[in-house]
């Protein structure tokens, strides 16, 4: 081989270096674009499906629900996921502005979104410190405290990077104004509050536009973090941040130097405005059940992030007056026991007073609507009802005897009293057990269900005999809304307590309750069942109820054993229930009759509430047009009722007495104790003449006196014969 072939394939060795350099640059460059373009591809791919910016404004304009009592002014409660009240610019004292931006984002008013000097200036601090410092500002921390809440956790670039992005489009869309207003009504302020007027008006009971240097730096010191610089559970670590705001602010020329030291100077000082777990602030039994009408009507977001003005019936006089009577009695019963009392408009449907125990705060749980009870005698309104509306006139007769034994039910009346034969009409106004389990007998109890039901009974009910009594459970509401029923000529009106809702932000009134009453009755059978139970509170066990010149019905009921008492009365413009018992569990109280313990507390209540309304008498209606025949008894008793009506010898004992006792009803001489008499009289000798009182009788002379006896001689004529006896003093008879 030639040297020449020898040099063409031995190149010189500065040839192979920069065929070796240029590979590996060509390597090099060649990866490096490899790893940007990657970088690239992934940066893009971490950018695919962010946020909507337009979606911020959902979370800082979010507003909490107002609750209203019927004076349309007083706030009963304010619902919301977050406390936060949403203000505009010229709501917020300039110092908030200052104090922020001082602390959380120095170069907020030169930056694109995202702060570059502040990155540089934070990865030099991580570097050559072992703690870290961070870089978002006060528009990143915007985006990541709203639209970005489901990745705000991850402490990754990929949040990092999105964030920026959505920083930068932000501030293209926005004024820096816009954006600075915005994130003060979002972020959080500890303690429960979002925003700064809602942190103002908790902590210093003020408006964010009345916040002075030190109180805005306060405020504005705890979003770093809202729980360990929370004045009211750490105040320390709230103080050395608030120091901190102010030397920022005057080191950004925010205020001057006399100014930080006052400000640092000031203690506190704060105002806390208690905050109830629940945002109800005022009568929270009925305002608690406003709350849950609301969740029934609207959803959640709705009721607890929109805004709404809800303008309820709740009437705050009236609910004084509930609370008032019935803490009356309650201070005459022992403390296990408690009164529950509802008041309805019957003509509207509104629940104007709901008194559902003695303290919210101890148990929530509303006896007004949430708890059910035997309802005794207070529903035999709605056997009467049944029995009218077939065709049954209040003056049908009755028996009341007592026991009666239906199946395997055995009925009594109140102590064992048989009344024998009444009105149906009586038998209401007395309360005769008996009575009722005969007309049950008669029309069915599926008919007094569905009466009830028609009225405005919603619990179930169970078509037992003895539904009539008030076997199925119950509550104030319910009983108050269907004998409201009778008190409206037959309407049913359902009942609520909210009147209108306002959604705050637009003026739009998205609901407005308007009455659509059901005539559930028809008016003259709603007339004839009040007329009878007028006669429960004038004549019968209603009488404490009685309020001189109202027109007044209703019914009192005790439930067995004396564990549940009631009374439900109505007006014209009013319908008022009311119970006495334990919320937990059927207790026996001595003398807990509806009449008793919850008739006194219904008048006390209505007199109140009746006081400044005109007088007003029941529509008068006709008769409904009785047509059914007979009565609610069975041959066999009009037999018993007959013989009980009857003295077929004159001697005082009727026949259905004699014959219970052996004797006979058609001899005046054999009637009841007539053995153990004649004996008594045989065993006396009352003038001590030898003769017996009886053998006296049967001679016809004096038992009482000694001289006369029988075959004693016959006494001489007080005058001689054939004289006349003088006159009696004063002349002739």
């Amino acid at each position: 081989m030639s040297s020449r072939r020898k040099r063409a394939k031995k190149p010189p060795k500065k040839h192979v270096f920069k065929f070796v350099l240029v590979i590996i640059l060509t390597v090099v460059i060649g990866f490096s674009g490899l790893s940007a373009f990657g970088i690239y591809a992934m940066v893009q791919s971490w950018l695919v499906d962010l946020p909507r910016i337009e979606d911020i404004a959902l979370y800082s304009q979010e507003q909490k629900t107002r609750i209203y009592a019927s004076d349309g002014k007083t706030v009963l409660a304010e619902l919301y996921y977050r406390d936060r009240t949403p203000v505009t610019s010229d709501q917020i004292s300039v110092n908030v502005f200052n104090a922020i931006v001082a602390i959380e984002d120095e170069r907020f008013w030169q930056h694109d979104g995202v702060d570059y000097y502040g990155i540089a200036r934070a990865a030099f601090y991580d570097l050559t410190t072992n703690n870290t410092q961070g870089a978002s500002t006060i528009t990143m921390q915007l985006v990541r405290q709203t639209i970005m809440q489901e990745e705000a956790n991850e402490i990754t670039l990929r949040r990092k990077i999105r964030e920026a992005a959505l920083a930068q489009q932000l501030e293209k869309m926005w004024s820096k104004e816009e954006i600075l207003v915005t994130y003060l009504n979002a972020v959080n302020f500890g303690d429960g509050c979002w925003g700064i007027q809602a942190a103002a008006q908790h902590y210093y009971s003020k408006d964010a536009s009345d916040l002075t240097i030190a109180e805005a730096a306060l405020l504005c010191g705890i979003p770093q973090s809202p729980e360990y610089n929370n004045p009211v559970n750490y105040p320390d670590n709230a103080l050395r941040r608030r120091n901190l705001v102010l030397e920022r602010m005057y080191v950004n020329g925010y205020i001057n130097e006399d100014e930080m030291n006052l400000a640092k100077a000031q203690e506190l000082n704060l105002n806390t405005r208690k905050r109830t777990v629940d945002g109800i602030y005022l009568v929270p039994y009925a305002t608690s059940y406003t709350r849950y009408e609301l969740l029934n009507l609207l959803t959640t977001d709705q009721i607890f992030r929109g805004g709404l003005d809800v303008y309820t019936s709740i009437n705050l006089q009236y609910m004084y007056w509930a609370d008032e009577a019935c803490r009356a009695q309650e201070a005459k019963i022992s403390s296990q026991f408690e009164v529950s009392l509802t008041c309805v408009d019957p003509n509207t449907g509104f629940i104007l007073a709901m008194r559902g125990g003695r303290d919210y705060y101890d148990d929530q749980f509303n006896t007004c609507w949430q708890m059910r009870r035997q309802a005794g005698s207070s529903f035999k309104c709605f056997g009467l009802v049944a029995a009218i509306e077939r065709g049954y006139s209040p003056q049908t007769k009755v028996s009341t005897d007592s026991p009666l034994q239906l199946g395997d039910w055995t009925v009594r009346n109140y102590s064992g009293a048989d009344m024998g034969e009444m009105t149906l009409a009586q038998a209401t106004w007395y309360s005769s057990n008996t009575a009722y389990a005969r007309v049950v007998r008669t029309i069915g109890p599926d008919a007094i269900v569905e009466v009830a039901h028609r009225m405005g009974i919603t619990s179930h009910l169970n078509a037992y005999n003895s539904v009539v009594l008030g076997s199925g459970g119950v509550c104030t509401l319910e009983m108050a809304s269907a004998f409201g029923t009778l008190a409206a000529s037959g309407v049913h009106n359902k009942p609520t307590t909210i009147v209108r809702i306002v959604d705050r932000r637009t003026g739009e009134t998205i609901y407005d309750h308007e009455p659509t009453g059901i005539q559930a009755l028809t008016p003259q059978v709603a007339y004839a069942a009040t007329s009878v139970l007028r006669g429960v509170v004038q004549y019968g066990t209603g009488t404490s109820a009685a309020i001189y010149g109202r027109d007044i019905a209703g019914k009192t009921g005790t439930a067995n054993d004396w564990t549940d008492a009631w009374f439900v009365g109505y007006t014209p413009q009013l319908s008022t229930a009311v119970w006495v018992g334990n919320r937990s569990e059927p207790i026996f109280m001595n003398r807990n009759e509806g009449g008793v313990m919850c008739a006194p507390v219904w008048n006390q209540f209505m007199r109140n509430a009746l006081a400044d309304m005109p007088y007003r008498d029941f529509e008068w209606q006709s008769s409904p047009g009785y047509r059914a025949q007979g009565d609610f008894m069975t041959e066999q008793e009009r037999e018993v009722i007959k013989k009980k009506t009857t003295d077929s010898d004159g001697d005082g004992f009727s026949d259905w007495d004699e014959e219970q006792a052996g004797t006979n009803p058609n001899d005046p001489n054999d009637y009841p104790g007539r053995a153990d008499e004649i004996e008594r009289l045989k065993n006396m000798d009352s003038d001590g003449d030898g003769w017996s009182d009886w053998d006296e009788m049967q001679f016809g002379t004096n038992p009482y006196d000694p001289n006369d006896y029988p075959g004693a001689p016959p006494k001489p004529p007080t005058t001689p014969p054939g004289t006349t006896p003088p006159p009696p003093p004063g002349g002739t008879p």
